[in-house]
């Protein structure tokens, strides 16, 4: 069995956050152990010659006594569940109030002195968290953004001391761990099956992201999505979506055939003037638009950032048109949420049809919520991958569906098929590890096809 020293704290997790964890802990002058699950972690050899009195522990951590630890910080990645860490949860840190056990964000929050603006959801959320983060820049306003994505918050912290507002992007993982955010603005922003093998089913998923309002002095959440509503009593709660306003909420209002993004009667930004598109896209601008009012930034600022917004790789991403149809990069559509937000988000602004490129780990998710939108929508689904069977189960009976074994097979379908107007979309609601390293890897795969029949097209 291995001990604790007496006070000292146990980061566990090798990876991102657990070593900005270790580097925080160093700059408090905080003696620390470090812990992970795996017998040799990446990286682990090079952590221990910049950390050479600092004692590691790698394997089971049911050999691990916490007995006499100040405290225990685990990394996002790391299951607060795991054996060994029994009963922490429910034990208090009597120097803190807090609980024995934490994540990285609750080191962040006891440390930081100005606002935070604080983004999650099932999807979208690096989007709207960029996206905040280009409206501040624009209103001069020196923002830290991070979190789950990009810089870990502690990095940040230490990076960006002087910042006026730290936007981050949290995961559900963040978020169980952090026993009071205390955010001046926090968004909610969408909810469907993902990490239930974390989380053990929906409800304990939605629960671990409700905890981002925990002290909240703002909300903004999705008014087609009462899941995201929250369950405490909030005085200054918002709501965005993509039906029409109501009193003070922001929507999509549609006159002489052009979109408006809207505060309740008050028009904020012509749909067309925006370089992202989707329906989807425009409540992603709505909730930031949402946000970045409530914390004090221009207005003016806020539209020309949005204006001038590209969006981010992979996430809805139009590539280029060819003989008239379009060609979008959504390859993080790793759920059934994303993709549906995709399909209806595009679909509703398409004069064509839509082309599904769909398919690779579909984690056990149920498919068939998909059938309906495509049906209204599409002219086919092209699936692909390991669980393209299952798929096209699902869909076989909405809409025509093409089987292929690789994304290079599906997309000379889709060009064989598509008719000027449509739009091929390559969301795949599935995760990629049965073909390709991850989600970008995909993504490049599509980029580098389409742009490669673009060349050929060109005279």
């Amino acid at each position: 069995m291995v001990q604790v020293p007496n006070g000292f704290t146990v980061v566990v997790g090798l990876g991102l956050s657990g070593q900005a964890i270790c580097r925080h802990l160093t700059q408090l002058g905080r003696p620390f152990m470090v812990a992970d699950t795996r017998e040799a972690p990446p990286g682990v050899e090079a952590f221990r010659q910049t950390y050479p009195d600092v004692q590691v522990h790698c394997g089971s951590l049911a050999a691990v006594d916490f007995c006499q630890a100040y405290e225990v910080v685990i990394s996002p990645g790391v299951d607060p569940r795991t054996a060994g860490l029994e009963g922490l949860l429910e034990r208090h840190n009597p120097a803190t109030g807090e609980p024995m056990l934490v994540g990285e964000i609750a080191l962040f929050k006891r440390a930081v002195k100005a606002p935070i603006a604080a983004i999650t959801g099932s999807n979208a959320k690096s989007t709207v968290t960029t996206l905040l983060g280009e409206m501040a820049a624009a209103s001069g306003i020196n923002a830290a953004v991070g979190g789950n994505l990009g810089t870990p918050a502690l990095d940040l912290l230490a990076q960006q001391p002087d910042a006026d507002l730290y936007i981050l992007e949290l995961s559900s993982f963040q978020l169980e761990t952090t026993p009071s955010l205390g955010a001046a603005s926090a968004a909610f922003l969408n909810l469907c099956d993902d990490h239930l093998d974390r989380h053990g089913d929906l409800e304990g998923y939605r629960q671990a992201k409700q905890r981002i309002f925990i002290g909240a002095e703002h909300a903004v959440v999705n008014a087609d999505d009462p899941q995201t509503w929250p369950d405490q009593p909030l005085e200054h709660i918002e709501h965005f979506g993509v039906h029409t306003p109501r009193d003070a909420a922001w929507g999509l209002v549609e006159q002489q055939g052009h979109w408006w993004l809207m505060q309740g009667k008050t028009p904020w930004l012509l749909a067309d003037e925006l370089r992202i598109t989707g329906q989807h896209n425009y409540a992603n601008a709505l909730a930031a638009l949402a946000m970045g009012r409530a914390l004090g930034f221009d207005k003016a600022s806020m539209c020309g950032a949005l204006k001038a917004f590209v969006g981010l790789p992979h996430r809805s991403e139009t590539i280029a048109e060819l003989n008239g149809v379009r060609w979008v990069n959504d390859s993080k559509g790793t759920n059934v949420g994303a993709t549906l937000a995709a399909i209806n988000g595009i679909g509703a602004t398409l004069q064509g049809k839509l082309l599904l490129l769909a398919g690779g780990v579909g984690k056990g998710a149920d498919f068939s919520p998909l059938a309906a939108p495509l049906a209204n929508s599409a002219r086919t689904a092209i699936v692909f991958g390991a669980d393209a069977p299952r798929l096209a189960e699902a869909l076989n009976e909405a809409i025509p569906v093409e089987r292929v074994e690789h994304l290079t097979q599906a997309m000379e379908v889709a060009f064989a098929m598509a008719k000027p107007g449509d739009c091929v979309l390559l969301s795949p609601a599935c995760a990629s590890l049965d073909q390709f390293a991850n989600y970008q890897a995909r993504g490049d795969a599509f980029r580098h096809w389409v742009e490669h029949k673009r060349s050929e097209l060109t005279p």
